[in-house]
């Protein structure tokens, strides 16, 4: 048995299943929606979270974990005699990373890693599978987290949308932008750029979207995730084009939460890659 816990956040999307099967430690980020706070959740329950974003006049708000949340968790895992490596959401995207630092200080320094991912969701997810893969062959926490690191930097994800009415909402469009490049068929490409959600192009058409985002997949690139919200039908159709463009590298699909799904809306679709 390995004698180091990995614990992560709710936006590496891991299922219930998953998390269980791999004793994964998931603290969640939660999510504020007309008026009611709650958890985000495992994949399999965001769908009528989504269905209401599509129709309510309100526009939720998101927020890290507590620190006492993770010091729970960190203090139980040290109390059983294990050590911690806790990977997390980009530190540019939410103040997770803080919160996970200073439960560190305050329950073992010594004893616990936090990494800042850079990432989020399916890439997250990778990263996560990567350091429970170490820890179960007995690598030590420093030579786990020397691994995360450099790894941490081979890796992309590229989002589009299927609407701009949800960058508008959450601000990341102005009215005007958003009224113009719908009359024009804009389709924005959103991809982390140092650990933050930022455009990298913009097209006519889903299409296009999705081929440039096809392009931007590297030669060498090692494993690829399609993420969608509520679109499984397309995504489906993408995961098969990936696999007859890069044959023999693994092409899984996955889901995107409320947390990081809100300003993309439903019928978001995008790629996830890493390479080595």
């Amino acid at each position: 048995m390995s004698r180091i816990q990995i614990v992560t956040d709710s936006t590496a999307y891991f299922t219930k299943a998953e998390a269980e099967a791999l004793n994964i430690k998931v603290v969640p980020l939660a999510v504020t929606f007309e008026g009611v706070t709650e958890n985000e959740g495992y994949p399999g329950e965001f769908e009528s979270f989504f269905n209401k974003l599509e129709t309510s006049q309100s526009f939720p708000t998101t927020s890290q974990p507590s620190i006492e949340a993770f010091a729970s968790v960190f203090q139980k895992t040290i109390d059983s005699g294990k050590e911690v490596i806790c990977l997390v959401i980009s530190a540019a995207l939410s103040g997770t990373f803080n919160s996970a630092s200073v439960a560190a200080e305050l329950t073992a320094p010594d004893k616990i890693s936090v990494i800042d991912s850079k990432t989020t969701v399916a890439n997250l997810k990778y990263l996560v599978k990567m350091a429970v893969d170490m820890a179960e062959k007995g690598m030590s926490r420093s030579e786990i987290v020397k691994a995360i690191e450099e790894q941490k930097e081979k890796t992309r994800a590229d989002l589009t949308v299927d609407t701009l009415e949800y960058l508008k909402r959450g601000g990341r469009l102005t009215g005007a932008q958003a009224f113009l490049g719908s009359l024009l068929n804009v389709r924005p490409i959103i991809g982390f750029v140092d650990g933050k959600l930022n455009p990298v192009n913009k097209v006519r058409g889903k299409s296009k979207a999705l081929e440039f985002m096809m392009d931007r997949i590297p030669e060498n690139v090692a494993h690829i995730t399609v993420c969608h919200i509520l679109n499984e039908e397309e995504a489906e159709e993408l995961k098969a084009r990936l696999r007859e463009r890069f044959p023999g590298i693994p092409v899984e699909l996955d889901v995107i939460g409320p947390v990081i799904g809100s300003h993309l809306g439903p019928k978001a679709i995008g790629i996830c890659q890493v390479w080595k």
